[in-house]
């Protein structure tokens, strides 16, 4: 009995698409991917690239470019594409823009007889996730953003590098919109059990204000990079890849990604960054942590300037 193929189909060959098909094929996780772009010549472009690859990667995957019908058999559904953030625009800027390029790519993806799970990570991913679930009409579970996914690693890598500790060892979270109204868990924060705050308190040199720069450093890391390089890709990309793996791999990973609330945190009918269990069917569960006083309170917030923003889109 031959083992079951796993296909991945990726919509948008820009820069976060192709760096996430780069990280995909050197971790071998998938073995098939289709390349879906309005730019079919770059799409062709990077299949050919990618295929002169496959001598050095870790296992075999058939990599192509194709178009929409090629959906219908996929397992997972990745979308990249749609407007990029420009210098000194917030991804909520975005959202009229792409909401509307992704009507008519989930209408086109549905039309395949899609009927996996789809991954978002165009911006603003909170709402373009809650777009693509109503588009669709598939569950809530099997609709997934990005969420802050990478907003988590900056800060873990951040933590880690201030206390001078693995980043893999660092246990931290950042939680709500993915952009400027997001949050550090702080109560939840620990390196090896221990909290960060003891951390801070029981060694020399450690400060809350560092930390509190730290957490700005996070939430104003794509700002910094797109001043320097254009636009945020290789993070993303290796956040996209670690969820493609939880998902196809069946995993039960916990990951801060843009999930469907409905009840937990106390809000209903968003999609928002949260610690979710992620496996074969999309998210198993949320994971509701219990919040301290104020960090409830910067999540509500959170989570009214999303359904502010998307009020006049979803009225219409």
């Amino acid at each position: 009995m031959l083992n079951r193929v796993n296909r991945v189909a990726l919509i948008g060959t820009g820069f976060v698409g192709s760096s996430y098909a780069f990280a995909l094929l050197n971790q071998g996780i998938t073995e098939e991917l289709v390349l879906i772009d309005l730019n079919k010549e770059k799409s062709e472009g990077d299949a050919m690239d990618l295929n002169h690859g496959l001598p050095f990667a870790p296992s075999r995957t058939k990599i192509w470019f194709g178009n929409y019908e090629d959906c219908g058999e996929a397992d997972l559904v990745v979308i990249t594409a749609g407007a990029n953030q420009k210098p000194g625009e917030t991804r909520l800027d975005l959202v009229e823009k792409n909401t509307r390029i992704f009507k008519g790519i989930v209408d086109e993806i549905m039309s395949s007889g899609f009927d996996g799970i789809f991954l978002v990570a165009t911006n603003p991913v909170d709402i373009l996730t809650y777009a693509v679930w109503k588009f669709s009409g598939l569950p809530k579970e099997r609709v997934i953003g990005s969420g802050t996914i990478l907003d988590t690693a900056r800060f873990r890598f951040l933590l880690g590098d201030y206390f001078d500790v693995d980043t893999r060892n660092v246990h931290a979270y950042i939680i709500g919109e993915h952009g400027d109204t997001e949050l550090p868990v702080w109560s939840h924060a620990d390196i090896a059990g221990t909290t960060i705050s003891e951390w801070t308190k029981n060694k020399a040199g450690y400060n809350q204000a560092d930390l509190d720069q730290i957490f700005l450093n996070v939430r104003d890391a794509a700002y910094h990079i797109i001043e320097r390089k254009g636009a945020t890709y290789y993070g993303i990309a290796m956040g996209l890849v670690r969820l493609t793996k939880a998902i196809l791999r069946n995993e039960n990973s916990v990951l801060t990604v843009s999930a469907y609330l409905d009840g937990e945190y106390g809000q209903k009918d968003i999609f928002v960054g949260v610690p979710a269990v992620v496996n074969r069917n999309g998210i198993k569960e949320v994971v509701e942590l219990e919040l301290n006083d104020e960090e409830k309170e910067k999540f509500t917030h959170s989570v009214q300037v999303l359904k502010k923003t998307m009020e006049p889109v979803f009225n219409k």
